[in-house]
């Protein structure tokens, strides 16, 4: 299987894309636009993007989501484990200035202000990780994963370093083609697309289907169509397989509420939802 997926070697979804699938070929992409366009123009290759991080909240990729309509295979909940890197011979002591996405930054802060450490925002946890191995500077760290520490040839001189040590980011597997699992005994996500017909009360009368027909919604997001403030599209994931007939009722009645609708993929639940 091929892969794509965002940034260089060592981003935190090439080391998703490897554990979850250890035989798969992963191909690095400049952007998450690329990453789709690859994956929309080649059905061999599945794209993995990152959809949300658990104390972050969302990525920001609901737009390509919605422009390429790529049906979704899988999802996978990864914990996003933050390392000190170093070049070798370095310690913890030497280090004046650490460098990450910003994201990770963040999601660090408690580790870099009791270490008095300088924050610099790069572009992704990858590529500082790279810059830190090129610069071969004991001052200067990166926070990125594990893979980047062997990928660059850096030394962990802290591992765990986020604040939150339970913190996890949900991956989802993207291709062309259309593959739904069959409805056997297993827990599924339906993940679908909408917009609603301007009419009052339109999003509560929408969804009114799916407190009738006992289904949880597990995700409901609304972000603008391009070039309005007036109009919106709705990304919903909801718990059960579109052949499940309360599922089924529950579309159909969605569907009388909506100008467009489009189903983005059945697939397995990731067993991280049952913790």
């Amino acid at each position: 299987m091929k892969i794509a997926y965002q940034g260089i070697p060592g981003s935190y979804s090439e080391s998703c894309a490897k554990e979850m699938y250890p035989d798969c070929e992963t191909i690095s992409c400049k952007t998450f636009d690329e990453c789709f366009e690859k994956a929309n123009t080649d059905p061999a290759v599945r794209s993995i993007i990152p959809e949300s991080n658990k104390t972050t909240g969302n990525i920001g990729v609901e737009y390509l989501i919605f422009k390429y309509r790529l049906n979704i295979y899988a999802e996978h909940f990864f914990p996003i484990k933050h390392n000190l890197l170093g070049i070798k011979g370095s310690n913890l002591k030497d280090i004046k200035n650490v460098y990450s996405h910003a994201q990770a930054l963040s999601q660090s802060s408690n580790f870099i202000k009791v270490n008095k450490l300088n924050e610099n925002v790069r572009a992704d946890t990858a590529g500082s990780a790279k810059y830190v191995s090129e610069n071969n500077d004991k001052t200067k760290a990166a926070i990125a994963s594990e893979l980047s520490s062997k990928i660059y040839n850096l030394e962990i001189l802290k591992q765990d370093i986020q604040d939150e040590k339970n913190n996890f980011t949900r991956f989802l597997l993207m291709g062309k083609e259309i593959y739904q699992p069959e409805l056997k005994g297993d827990n599924y996500i339906t993940s679908f697309l909408f917009k609603l017909k301007s009419k009052p009360s339109a999003l509560y009368s929408a969804l009114s289907g799916f407190a009738i027909n006992g289904v949880n919604l597990t995700k409901l997001q609304s972000f603008p169509e391009k070039n309005s403030f007036s109009s919106f599209f709705f990304l919903c994931d909801i718990e059960g397989h579109i052949e499940d007939k309360k599922i089924k009722n529950s579309l159909e009645e969605l569907g009388l509420h909506c100008e467009d609708m489009h189903v983005l993929g059945v697939f397995n639940s990731d067993k991280f939802r049952l913790k």
